[in-house]
């Protein structure tokens, strides 16, 4: 039997850009490199230590090797495993002690115990063969990666060993040290690569050894003898057993319903309903098994900031990730930022009244003034959009120019651009064509009133220039954006909060022969009551200077709307949190060996810990989107509300697009389908993306999946699947559309579908937020009044001020600064982001398969080609949603990008 029990290993193979380093020498020592003739030209095979002498200066004290065969003999084989770890880039007084205490035990041989396990079994033991050795002696550190460290094993492998498969790591400190990789030398001429990028525990915290199985991807049914056992219990081992508060060291995935996002035991008003169920239906979170609130037993208890909720250890943000972006900066944000702005504006949390004063947020910047709450100093990191300066004793903090109003401040006021950002805006998902009249809703009549719409073809015919509404249904030049439905059952409870006034809104397009989209009608829709069953106002725009305002209060409303749907809809549930489950899911069936854990592994990054901060400061009960944005106290219950009409099936790009009217399948174009607008940013480039991603996967499952019924047979997939449904989206489980997983062609639009979602989709709604939304004016996320009618007594006021009337019933000073700098967090890419079709240079040994890391190079070639595409698209003048006098170029699909506020990039996974 094996001297140590295992557990499990979680491998974290990305595809991240680098550039290619000079192959010189590999932390001091001489190396040797193989290259790939490919597109790209980065190394297959990272480094071979090739200097023994240099290995075996760097040896201290020798210590005598245990192996579970005896002592070497002539026939035995030498082998050394260099094994490399990551240290912290900051380390205090105490932590720098505990690191030269642990260098030293590492260094004689007394801290970090490994167990090679071989893919042969041993007929003794009925397991894999296994020799252990700990690791000894050190090399110099490398001079560009100062926190890096290596230590050498020495092992005397018997003559009939085999290939070694895995490792054993035993951990013998007393705290976690973060394992990059283990590398086998010179074993029959060619190294053998065990990567990791994990943290491994202290034996003080769990007795059992880590497991980190080698670079070769294996179905379950190719598993090699030796292997499958440890196959078998690393996934049990990672599952847990659904008991219990998890513990920050633990590496276990498991399921929850959203029930610790309110704070019952705090204060009554603070308490929220259970997301997940029967009532509530919604996608499942990590089970984090903290105990119930004293109040409420169907709650969890919450845990606070600063303190983090549980996350498995090595989904936690890296150093780099925490320091420069969201662990460190964003808690700084909400933790320290929002407050201080809060006690500065409290006493005066005013609206804006006029425009000068919006104007000064950028210009002259905010002024915090409060001095016992001063403690941000330079720990505070701001993005590129905003700048901390010191001025007096006083933190000024001051805004950048938002992209939309950078080049055109006044271009938020026309209505071409109040369309073009239905198509090319940070909500580019929910514009549909208009297939018929009347415009129906699909709500109760007897709770919600008469179903038809007011927007009326006489009214449509009277801004279509002669133009039937048949005929321009016919040519397909009618389209909407509905929101009636979805939030009509929400209005008469936002209402209610105070200020908070909304309606559900309905806004008809009409595209023109000169490729323009223009707004042609707005449908703010109340509640029905006793005295009015039909409580519906249409507005249209006009050219005497009541209707003119009267209609940027009415395109303000449908802003505000957008931005509730597009926040708590299209970017957290369709993105954060439907992704939530599948990565549940792929750690806790898909082996670290199996190929689609290894190509799903570069999207699922971060995720499970940008969702557990989100459950903490953003989406909870009191938090910055319930404070911020229109549903208020019902934002999540509304979200619920969204995922019953939510459909895996439809996540797809082409799909959603038919689904929306916005495209019809064609053969001959390219993709397969043929635009509707062709002049539709969002659509064309994401079409781009998925087209690339779809060719990628299909050659990466068609590699693997090479009988006709290995889909099938596949027991680890079909777990994944199942559970994926069953549990991962338990209330969605017995819905008819899921896809079958039976065939190739399966398995790659399934995960099509995932890659999708986590990269091009989230890239295209999250990342234009500051850029888009920055300036409130454009994209209020509430509005505090309604539009006065005639027979309101706010009328005059509007009449003798309008300007006045439109700043007041946009968010307040507060309100808007707070919102602004999350936006700008929100926005900005970390330091550290992996993006598409990249990889970064301690994950390149991600799979020891030539031909798999030539589909990758043809996938990352693709993406650099789709990228000089959109470039040229956005120079094209015929194209008006993207080029044209002061139109900012369309970004949010170009591939890479630089750190920071840059409205581009698209990340492996949901990061942020």
């Amino acid at each position: 039997m094996l001297a140590f029990k295992p557990k499990p290993s979680s491998l974290r193979s990305t595809f991240s850009g680098t550039a290619l380093r000079p192959p010189p020498r590999l932390y001091g020592v001489p190396v040797l490199l193989s290259f790939s003739r490919t597109t790209r030209s980065r190394p297959l095979v990272r480094a071979v230590i090739s200097d023994d002498k240099a290995v075996e200066s760097a040896k201290t004290s020798p210590l005598d090797q245990k192996h579970s065969n005896g002592s070497s003999d002539s026939s035995s084989k030498q082998v050394k495993a260099v094994v490399t770890i990551k240290k912290k880039m900051k380390e205090n007084i105490t932590e720098k002690i505990e690191n030269q205490w642990e260098m030293l035990m590492n260094g004689i041989g007394r801290g970090i115990l490994i167990q090679l396990i071989s893919e042969e079994i041993d007929p003794v033991t009925n397991s894999g063969k296994s020799v252990e050795a700990f690791v000894r002696g050190w090399l110099p550190k490398p001079p560009e990666h100062d926190n890096i460290l290596q230590y050498v094993a020495d092992f005397t492998l018997p003559s009939d060993f085999g290939r070694p498969g895995a490792v054993l790591i035993t951990n013998q400190h007393a705290k976690e040290f973060h394992l990059l990789e283990i590398i086998i030398q010179d074993f029959d001429g060619v190294p053998i690569y065990f990567p990791a990028n994990t943290w491994i525990h202290s034996r003080n915290d769990n007795p059992e050894s880590r497991i980190i199985f080698r670079n070769q991807a294996y179905l379950p049914s190719q598993t090699p003898p030796g292997l499958k056992d440890l196959r078998r219990e690393d996934l049990l081992s990672i599952r847990g057993n659904g008991k219990g508060e998890r513990m920050p060291h633990e590496r276990i995935y498991d399921y929850d319903v959203y029930n610790d996002l309110g704070k019952p035991d705090k204060e009554k008003d603070l308490a929220r309903p259970v997301l997940g169920g029967e009532e509530r239906p919604y996608p499942r979170r990590c089970r984090t098994g903290r105990p119930a609130s004293k109040i409420d037993p169907l709650c969890e208890s919450r845990i606070e900031k600063p303190h983090p909720v549980y996350v498995p250890r090595d989904e936690a943000f890296e150093e780099i990730k925490q320091d420069t972006f969201s662990a460190g900066r964003l808690k700084a944000l909400l933790h320290n930022l929002v407050p201080l702005m809060a006690a500065t504006l409290s006493s005066s949390d005013i609206p804006f009244t006029c425009f000068s004063e919006i104007d000064k947020l950028y210009n002259d910047g905010f002024i915090l003034k409060d001095d016992e709450q001063r403690k941000l100093g330079d720990n505070l990191f701001i993005g590129n959009m905003m700048k901390q300066v010191l001025n007096v004793g006083q933190k000024l903090l001051k805004y950048e120019i938002p992209a939309v109003i950078r080049m055109d401040r006044f271009s938020w006021l026309r209505d071409n651009e109040f369309a073009r950002q239905a198509l090319a805006g940070v909500n580019p998902v929910n514009i549909e064509i208009l297939k018929e009249f009347p415009i129906l809703s699909k709500l109760d009549p007897a709770i919600y009133g008469p179903p038809e719409s007011v927007i009326t073809k006489e009214l449509i015919e009277q801004e279509l220039h002669g133009m039937s509404v048949d005929k321009a249904l016919e040519e397909k030049r009618l389209f909407m954006v509905d929101f009636h439905d979805m939030l009509l059952p929400f209005i008469k409870r936002i209402n209610n909060l105070p200020g908070r006034k909304s309606y559900a809104s309905r806004t008809v397009f009409f595209y023109t022969k000169t490729g323009i989209l223009r707004p042609i009608a707005i449908e703010l829709s109340l509640p029905p009551t006793p005295s009015s069953n039909r409580n519906k106002y249409v507005y249209t725009h006009g050219h005497d200077a009541t209707t003119y305002w009267i209609w940027k209060l009415a395109k303000a409303h449908v802003c505000a709307n957008d931005a509730g749907v597009h926040q708590l809809v299209n970017h957290w549930l369709r993105t954060h949190a439907c992704m939530e489950p599948y990565i549940i899911a792929t750690h806790r069936q898909l082996s670290s060996m199996h190929p689609i854990y290894k190509l799903l592994h570069p999207h699922m990054r971060y995720t499970l810990e940008i969702n557990a901060l989100a459950r903490q400061s953003l989406i909870n009960g009191g938090g910055i989107i319930e404070a911020s944005f229109s549903p208020g106290k019902y934002a999540m219950e509304l979200s619920a509300a969204a995922y019953e009409i939510w459909r895996f099936d439809r996540e797809a790009l082409p799909a959603d697009l038919i689904h929306r009217g916005m495209a019809v399948e064609d053969p001959s174009a390219p993709g397969g389908l043929k635009l509707l607008i062709e002049d539709y940013p969002y659509a064309a480039d994401g079409l781009l993306i998925w087209s690339a991603i779809k060719e990628w996967v299909e050659s990466y499952v068609e590699h693997f999946y090479t009988e006709p019924d290995s889909v099938t047979y596949d027991v680890e997939l079909q777990a994944w699947w199942s559970e994926i449904k069953n549990r991962g989206h338990h209330d969605k489980r017995n819905e008819p559309w899921w896809p079958k997983l039976a065939t190739k062609e399966d398995l790659s639009g399934i995960l099509t579908t995932m890659i999708w979602t986590a990269s091009g989709q989230h890239a295209a709604i999250n990342f234009g937020q500051y850029p888009f939304g920055g300036y409130m004016p454009n994209r209020p996320t509430l509005m505090r009044k309604l539009i006065p009618q005639e027979t309101n007594p706010d009328f005059e006021k509007f009449m003798q001020n309008p300007q006045r009337t439109f700043l007041s019933s946009l968010p307040t000073q507060l309100q808007a600064t707070k919102i602004m700098a999350v936006q700008d967090t929100l926005s900005t890419h970390s330091p550290d982001e992996e993006y598409l079709g990249k990889m970064n240079e301690f994950h390149s040994s991600w799979i020891n398969d030539h031909k798999v890391l030539q589909m990758f190079d043809r996938f990352a070639a693709k993406l650099g080609e789709i990228e000089e595409i959109i470039n040229e698209r956005n120079k094209d003048i015929r194209l008006k949603n993207r080029t044209g006098a002061g139109i900012p170029p369309y970004e949010l699909l170009l591939p890479s990008s630089g750190p920071g506020v840059t409205g581009r990039g698209i990340p492996n996974s949901i990061s942020i």
